[in-house]
Order: C-alpha cells, then sequence, then structure tokens
C-alpha cells in the first residue's frame, strides 16, 4: 500500500483529503507544516507528498525544495494543492520541483487521479 504524506497546517484540511485517499486503498500519514514534514519524512520515507505552500514555520516552497535538493528524498513526488491560484504561484511551484500544482478548492476526482497517476509513473 502505498503512503502519501500531508503537509498543511488546516487540520480540516488534512482529514478531509485523508479520508479521500484513505477510500482509494492509500495509507495516509499527515504533518502541519514543513518542519514536522520533515521530521517524518527523516523517519520514514513516503512515497508521494501533498503540500500547501501557506504555512507557518516553513512554507511549502522551502519544503519542496529540501526535498527535490535531497538525493535520498528528490525522487519523491510532490502535489502542491493550495489556494495560491495566479500563474506565477503555480509557475514558482513547479520551479521548486513540485511535479503537480492543483488549486483549492479542487475537486476530489482530480486530486486522486493525480496523486495515482504520479505513483504509477514513480
Amino acid at each position: 500500500m502505498s503512503i502519501v504524506l500531508i503537509v498543511d497546517d488546516s487540520v480540516t484540511l488534512r482529514q478531509v483529503v485523508a479520508e479521500l485517499l484513505k477510500k482509494n486503498g492509500l495509507e495516509v500519514k499527515e504533518a502541519c507544516d514543513g518542519l514536522e514534514a520533515k521530521e517524518k519524512i527523516q523517519a520514514n520515507h513516503p512515497d508521494l507528498v501533498i503540500t500547501d505552500i501557506v504555512m507557518p514555520r516553513m512554507n511549502g516552497y522551502e519544503f519542496c525544495r529540501w526535498l527535490k535538493n535531497h538525493p535520498t528524498t528528490s525522487q519523491i513526488p510532490v502535489v502542491m494543492c493550495t489556494s495560491k491560484s495566479e500563474e506565477f504561484d503555480r509557475y514558482w511551484g513547479i520551479k521548486q520541483g513540485a511535479d503537480a500544482y492543483i488549486s483549492k478548492p479542487f475537486r476530489p476526482a482530480e486530486l486522486v487521479e493525480t496523486v495515482k497517476q504520479l505513483l504509477r509513473s514513480k
């Protein structure tokens, strides 16, 4: 079973996404910001990460850059799922190493399909 780490400072959003992914046969871990996510990843690598951008302590851009710049974690696919929906935000997210970028509010089917596609191509 594939493990997905959800990184978001919103408890509600983490719960919604976790339920959606669990219903689709995925195991879910959660972190409230980039620093907590780093700790969890160093202990146990997930198969994919879904991260928000706007978070305290370490934002999603910084977290994605850290993840993609380390040889042991650089192959983990990253989906940025954020309320930042301007074209520049999308460009900057991909530039930081994100494999996909989904704006909130998102369509559940789009998120699930994106996750499954990235897991298949991993």
